[in-house]
């Protein structure tokens, strides 16, 4: 079973992309330089808005969560695991996590990537409020 959803966000000069254990898109328009786990901001959905079909899949212990990036053409993967601990509750934010912690923000726990892996030409675009196109999907 599988199920995904696209929506868009934008960079913004203060990212830096440099958590070396989480990565957030936010709804906020605002960032300053202390997130430096945020990627993306105004983002069209966040952790509270997913579709609940796709809440419900993450919720299975037996599911993995990809997020993919994209932006101006170059695109970035990150691989993780969702959990029946994961609320989803979040109004604006939306966290991938290295770590097992778990908390109404966090989309997926135990992954791959952090904002640190983002590719150097990818973030030097994000400063350039870049257009980015998201993509989450979950298979079980």
């Amino acid at each position: 079973m599988e199920a995904f959803c696209k929506f868009k966000a934008w960079g913004h000069p203060n990212i830096a992309a440099t958590h070396p254990t989480t990565l957030e898109l936010t709804r906020e328009a605002c960032l300053t330089p202390r997130g430096n786990c945020i990627v993306a901001v105004k983002a069209q959905l966040s952790a509270l808005t997913l579709p609940q079909s796709l809440k419900r899949l993450i919720r299975r212990g037996s599911s993995t969560v990809v997020l993919e990036l994209e932006v101006e053409g170059l695109r970035f993967q990150v691989k993780g695991l969702g959990s029946p601990k994961l609320v989803l509750t979040h109004p604006t934010d939306l966290v991938v996590r290295k770590s097992g912690y778990t908390c109404p923000r966090t989309l997926m726990i135990h992954a791959d990537k952090a904002a640190v892996d983002l590719p150097r030409k990818m973030v030097e675009a994000l400063k350039n409020e870049a257009e980015v196109l998201v993509c989450i999907k979950v298979e079980v």
